[in-house]
Order: C-alpha cells, then structure tokens, then sequence
C-alpha cells in the first residue's frame, strides 16, 4: 500500500537564502531513519528500515533516493541500522559513524567507504556541518548530532537514558530539536515486557520518559527553539495523544511557543522547510 504524501510546513525563521529540509521517516522502537537536507545535499541519519521501505518514504516526500550524499549513523542498535548495509550498497555513498561503532556492524560481505569519527568532533558533509556529541546509552560509542546549514540548526538526540548537561549545552541554539518521548513510566512498568528490559529502559543508561522530557522542556529548553519533533515512541508503552498532552503542559508552564510536533510510530513525520 503507498504511504500517504507528508504534508510539508513551511517556517521561515531566517533571512538566509537557501531551504534546509527535515523529515523524520521513521522513529520508534521498531525503526529509525531521519532525512536532512539542503539544496546541495543530502544526508540520512540512520537506515532502520528496509530498503525498500525507506526509499517508499523518500519518495514520498519528494526525495530521490539516488540524490542521497552519506548516511550517518548514531549507534548500531538494529532499530537504527537493519536496511544499513542494503541501503549503502544500493546507494553507493560514504557512511559516517564513530570509530568504536564500526566494527560492531554487520556488511553483508559489501563495506561502503566508512568514514569514521571521533565521538566530539566536528566534520562537514557538502554545505552542512555536523557536530557529534556522546550520549548516555547502552550501546558501543553511542552519539547524537547537531546538523548547521543555511543559519538552521537542527538538533538530533534520541535513545538516551538521562539529559546530562552535556547534552543541554550541545541543543542551545538549535530551530528545531529532534528528542525522544520512549514511555509512560506506569505503563512501562505494568507493560508485557521482562522485567529486566524494563529496568534497561528505565536506566540512566535507557531510554527518556515523557515525565523527563517534561522536565527539560519546563527547565532546559531554550526559549528559541522553534519546533520541537518527539519521536523513538515505544508501541507497547506510550501513545502519542499522551506525549502531546504532557509536553503541551510543560510548554504551557513555561509560556514557550514552540511548535510540537510528535513522530508516531509507523509513519513519517510532516515535512519541515527552512
């Protein structure tokens, strides 16, 4: 069945000339992939999907698949690289991930040109610069991004235990931040999981409650982010009427107006242009 069109919202928050293209193809427990991109360049962030799959929900949203300049990586959890290895193959483009991240994935006898980096650095893809920063996550050298083109700055940060200060600092500043809102901690704990992946999930080490989130946006989020994208929602522990609710609340309390707009499971996100 062909994915509906995503509809495309239009913010202009700057003067520069150029568009900077946000869409978050996928986010959840089940699959992660995000397309950022400029009028030079193109990049994913993560392949969670088939291939098939991913290049249905570019299409949708007015993107070649062929025109795809890299794809950079977060961590090597399936749900973030199950299409990685057929997706670089079929798209023959460079991926970037950290050094530690590298070996722990699967190439299916086909390693693309890998271009690694170290957690903290800085590097660029075409006109966009890329900064990584670490994150406190069960997995080999887990990072999140700050992605800068065009005066946009767009902050993406999912599969995280705990917002260290770290973090916070790294999201000042940014048009839009891309978090995730994983569970409601009373529905996680009466959910179908084993108990220790519910100890897993709810470590510092885990994933963020929508109770956390609430927290950062009442106490941290800068007041000059434009839009704020919720995403990696857990099917069997959330709902995204219920992360609406909650992070409508804690805008409300600290009288913010950024847009929230929440990444629901098994489908993309709207389309934001810059």
């Amino acid at each position: 069945m062909a994915l509906p069109r995503a509809d495309v919202l239009q913010v202009s928050f700057h003067a520069e000339a150029g568009i900077v293209k946000i869409c978050v193809l996928a986010s959840s427990s089940s699959g992660n992939a995000t397309f950022i991109g400029t009028g030079e360049t193109r990049i994913l962030v993560d392949a969670g999907l088939s291939r098939k799959e991913l290049f249905k929900r570019l299409g949708a949203i007015g993107e070649d698949p062929g025109q795809i300049d890299a794809i950079v990586v977060t961590h090597e959890h399936s749900d973030h690289v199950c299409g990685l290895a057929r997706v670089a193959k079929a798209l023959g483009v460079p991926v970037y991930m950290t050094r530690l991240t590298a070996p722990c994935i699967d190439w299916e006898q086909h390693e693309p040109k890998l271009e690694t980096f170290q957690a903290g650095s800085r590097f660029h893809i075409g006109d966009i610069e890329i900064e990584s920063f670490t994150v406190p996550h069960d997995a080999a050298d887990p990072v999140g991004f700050c992605f800068q083109a065009a005066g946009v700055k767009v902050g993406l940060v999912t599969d995280l235990g705990y917002i260290p200060d770290s973090i916070k600092f790294h999201l000042r500043g940014s048009d839009v931040v891309i978090l995730e809102s994983n569970h409601d901690v009373e529905m996680l704990k009466v959910g179908p999981y084993p108990w220790f992946v519910k100890q897993r999930v709810m470590g510092r080490k885990g994933h963020l409650s929508n109770d956390a989130v609430a927290d950062f946006i009442c106490m941290d989020l800068d007041a000059t982010t434009g839009t704020l994208v919720l995403g990696h929602l857990s099917e069997h522990n959330n709902y995204p009427d219920l992360v609406h609710l909650v992070a409508t609340q804690a805008l409300r309390r600290r009288s913010l107006n950024s847009r929230l707009v929440i990444a629901a499971p098994g489908a993309a996100s709207e389309v934001l242009q810059f």
